[in-house]
């Protein structure tokens, strides 16, 4: 990006790595510049783009940790010159009964002095569909999905009004999809109707990208709006046709890379676990961390291995296991530490890897991709090509050195995502 400074027209928050990829990507699909922010920046804004997105960590710390730091998030959007503001949470809505989704919500309602705000977390293209008030994950209700055993967010309901209404002090409620399939105009006359009643949180259906069109309409000049990714999608074109965006918001053009790539995944997701089977047997040569031996002996024998593998051939570093091995880990070591111990293995493996000559990772699991942006000292990424729906290319610097980064949400992407994502950056 240049080194001048745009007016914020859309100021975004992220409860993870991988969400604020997701949701970068899908506004980036516009055209327009998009930068993502690991964490809320230390410096004032400068040099900052039409859409800003913060990266946080807070999906599963404790609400209060959550809610600081999305406030100071919110604070430097604000300087950024920012009045409409997202808050991006996972599309199977992964909380708890406490929160964070809920309390982070009515914090920013609170400080950007607004009474109601909506909850989508409908993406269609990736399954994720909202029907009276029940989401649905394919054609399963959430607590039927593999959510269910979620080893850190379970889900075991799947009415969104009965899942968020513990975590919010003021009503809960719902414009369902026969009203959103009136269009824009009843949606908001709903959303005014219910307003008066006194319900400040109000969860929208959606079932097809149509509806996402109607609900972005309907919503985009709310101070506050919260969901998932998808939801976002819709609004660059509104903007545009508005003339909110100058014309000098398109993105740059993609950096040139050096060779060396490597698979990093964390996510023990089914479909991570379907990723990681398939790239193996495809050929690629690939090392299994495993927590109780991390925790005995340490990263020794993953970095010698590395260090004996061509960088040319994509090795695959990989914790993903089954719900019955991530089960017994966590019974013998603790659920906090289990995790931790991965996501220190896999960020010294994935520095490791720079060191060695690696410019191109692809990275699996939200936590995971955390510690790896975290450890590689990466504070801003420039979003590129889409791979898969809500997971694009990102480029960045760490240690003087442009890299490549695929930061995937566990459930993400087709079976074959990792050879996919390879291809779509060479292509460029």
């Amino acid at each position: 990006m240049g080194n001048e400074r745009m007016t914020t027209v859309l100021g975004c928050i992220a409860d993870d790595f991988t969400g604020a990829t997701d949701l970068a990507s899908m506004l980036a699909r516009s055209g327009v510049q998009v930068s993502l922010r690991i964490g809320v920046p230390s410096e004032p804004p400068m040099d900052t783009a039409a859409f800003e997105v913060i990266a946080l960590k807070s999906r599963t710390v404790p609400v209060a940790e959550a809610v600081a730091e999305t406030r100071a998030a919110l604070n430097w959007l604000r300087s950024a010159g920012a009045e409409r503001f997202f808050w991006k949470y996972c599309s199977t809505f992964d909380s708890t009964a406490d929160g964070n989704i809920g309390p982070v919500a009515e914090a920013l309602m609170a400080d950007l002095n607004t009474d109601q705000t909506i909850y989508c977390p409908a993406f269609p293209e990736n399954g994720r569909s909202i029907f009276m008030g029940t989401l649905f994950v394919g054609q399963q209700p959430l607590a039927e999905s593999s959510m269910k055993d979620h080893p850190l967010t379970p889900m075991r309901d799947s009415n969104l009004m009965r899942l968020l209404a513990p975590q919010v002090n003021r009503p809960v409620g719902l414009a369902d999809r026969l009203t959103v399939a009136k269009g824009a105009q009843a949606l908001q006359d709903e959303l005014s109707s219910l307003k008066q009643q006194g319900v400040a949180h109000v969860v929208v259906d959606a079932v097809a990208n149509t509806d996402l069109e109607v609900i972005a309409s309907a919503c985009k000049d709310m101070p506050l709006i919260t969901g998932g990714s998808a939801i976002a999608m819709p609004l660059p074109a509104l903007y545009l046709a508005e003339g909110l965006l100058p014309p000098d918001a398109l993105t740059d053009q993609q950096p040139k890379l050096g060779t060396g790539s490597i698979i990093l995944s964390g996510s023990c997701s089914v479909m991570t676990n379907k990723q990681v089977s398939g790239y193996i047997e495809g050929g690629a040569p690939s090392f299994r961390l495993d927590p109780l031996e991390l925790a005995k002996n340490g990263l020794q024998a993953v970095l010698e291995w590395l260090s004996t593998q061509d960088l040319s051939s994509a090795p695959v570093i990989y914790a993903t296991a089954n719900p019955a091995n991530v089960k017994a880990a966590q019974d013998k070591l603790g659920v906090a530490v289990a995790g931790k111990i991965i996501e220190q293995a896999l960020a010294g493996c994935a520095l490791a890897a720079r060191d060695a000559g690696v410019r191109r990772f692809v990275v699996a699991g939200g936590e995971t991709s955390g510690a790896i942006t975290k450890a590689l000292d990466v504070t801003r990424l420039e979003i590129g090509p889409e791979i898969a729906p809500g997971v694009p290319w990102t480029f960045c610097h760490s240690q003087g050195n442009q890299i490549a980064l695929s930061l995937k949400s566990g459930n993400f992407g087709t079976e074959t995502f990792f050879t996919q994502a390879l291809t779509r950056l060479e292509a460029l």
